[in-house]
């Protein structure tokens, strides 16, 4: 995780733009990072303080509209919260949420090519 293109993401995300988060989204990021996959790969200080680093940054956003438009309805949450926040953008490596670049004026972004943005 450290020093990865998600994470470097992340950082730039953090200096240049707002993260958005909702209380689903929060509640996914932490059951992922709960998963043993990352308990193996990543120390558990190491998640906490990921953790912590993304909702200090964020600006928290409740979506009211509830959206149905991707193929996998769990990925659904960060379309909602992309249009309770107004975003320009989502970065995710999911297939699911990739396909539908550009979503309703958002575009889907790898965290690769949201680096290589200008």
């Amino acid at each position: 995780m450290r020093d990865s293109v998600p994470e470097r993401a992340l950082l730039r995300a953090e200096d240049v733009d707002v993260l958005a988060l909702s209380t689903a989204v929060d509640a996914e990021i932490a059951e992922v990072l709960a998963r043993p996959k990352f308990a193996r790969a990543v120390p558990e200080a190491r998640r906490h303080q990921f953790l912590r680093l993304v909702r200090d940054a964020a600006v928290w956003f409740e979506p009211a509209e509830r959206v149905v438009d991707c193929r996998d309805p769990k990925d659904n949450k960060y379309l909602e919260l992309a249009l309770a926040s107004g975003a320009e953008t989502i970065v995710s490596s999911d297939d699911d949420l990739r396909v539908l670049d550009p979503w309703r004026g958002v575009r889907i972004l790898r965290p690769a090519d949201y680096l290589a943005r200008s």
